[in-house]
């Protein structure tokens, strides 16, 4: 079962590498942090904020490749957490049809950031993190 989380804080320590954004329940109160990369936090946090490039990063270069493919990003989905690293997926649609894309959460919720992608995590992976 897939529980729908939001995008509760991204926080960014210029000195560091490790950046942390955290993830809650939509409708619930757990929630839970991701440790991130400092150029995926920024790109979340600019997207965020919709603050423009002067060319497009990597992020934007995806979303416009998945637009002009004719395909939507319909959600994103943690859908596992191993050896403390978490998987995501992209899903995308395309004509009626569901297409999966294996992503790190970062980049997925980056690409989704700032729009109405629903993101979600599994139960499984929300009980573990949350004990």
């Amino acid at each position: 079962m897939e529980v729908q989380v939001e995008l509760s804080r991204i926080i960014i320590t210029e000195t560091s590498d490790q950046q942390i954004i955290v993830l809650k329940e939509k409708f619930g109160e757990r929630s839970f942090p991701i440790v991130i990369g400092i150029s995926e936090a920024f790109a979340i946090d600019r997207r965020l904020k919709g603050i423009p490039t002067p060319r497009p990063l990597t992020h934007d270069l995806c979303a416009t490749i998945v637009d002009q493919l004719g395909a939507q990003l319909d959600k994103v989905v943690i859908h596992d957490l191993r050896d403390h690293t978490f998987y995501a997926r992209l899903i995308f649609r395309r004509n009626g049809e569901l297409i999966e894309v294996d992503s790190r959460p970062s980049d997925a919720i980056a690409l989704s950031a700032g729009t109405e992608v629903p993101l979600f995590v599994e139960e499984a992976v929300l009980r573990d993190v949350s004990a």
